[in-house]
């Protein structure tokens, strides 16, 4: 993970996000709700903008802050977004709604388990996202992996959980719960036979996976 000085000076020389952004990014704050750090964002847009998928999966909707900066820095692409908080999924949609670039959103409210058929509909996609219920991951990629097209890759935020899975023993009963977690589906991921896994130290971690392809 970057120290604290690495990430405030990468901060600073980002460019500014739009007025609505802004506006996201500070309700986020004020209400605890988990948006990605802006270091990972602008990590994972610079390779989206690589790829270039046409359309792109999210499990986990929030506020809709990333699937908006998603939308805004792909103009092309379509974005499936879930979430099953109805609180949150109601603010996205107010969110979405004041975006020109929201009419590309199709967010959908429900458990992302339980919401398969749905979103089948507006597949296959080039890339996933998951970040949502840390303890689900690997239920999701199995869910959804599915739908991925032959070229496709499957993001996942908070694999590192702010350093954590790096610690022997975590003192909060809760949170162990969750590393615990987290470092399964982290080992899962890299010694999965049909995906080839990186981890990337930025933001809170993210995982990126490419099916390995035939093997000579």
């Amino acid at each position: 993970m970057m120290n604290e000085k690495v990430i405030n000076y990468i901060e600073s020389i980002t460019g500014k996000r739009t007025p609505l952004l802004e506006e996201m990014e500070l309700y986020a704050e004020e209400n605890n709700v988990p948006i990605m750090e802006l270091v990972g964002i602008e990590s994972l847009l610079g390779i989206l903008a690589i790829q270039q998928p046409s359309r792109i999966l999210e499990i986990g909707t929030a506020i809709g802050y990333s699937a908006l900066r998603m939308a805004e820095a792909l103009p092309g692409t379509e974005i499936t977004t879930v979430e099953r908080d109805e609180g949150r999924y109601g603010d996205a949609r107010d969110f979405l709604a004041r975006s020109e670039h929201g009419s590309r959103i199709h967010a959908l409210f429900g458990d992302a388990l339980e919401l398969q058929e749905e979103v089948k509909k507006h597949g296959p996609y080039d890339a996933i996202f998951i970040d949502a219920a840390k303890g689900q991951y690997q239920k999701f990629f199995d869910l959804y992996s599915v739908m991925l097209t032959e070229n496709g890759v499957i993001y996942s935020d908070n694999v590192l959980f702010k350093g954590l899975v790096a610690e022997e023993e975590v003192e909060q009963k809760r949170i162990r719960n969750m590393v615990k977690k987290l470092k399964e589906y982290n080992e899962w991921l890299m010694s999965h036979e049909e995906y080839e896994t990186s981890i990337l130290p930025v933001g809170d971690g993210i995982a990126i996976s490419r099916k390995r392809g035939e093997r000579k």
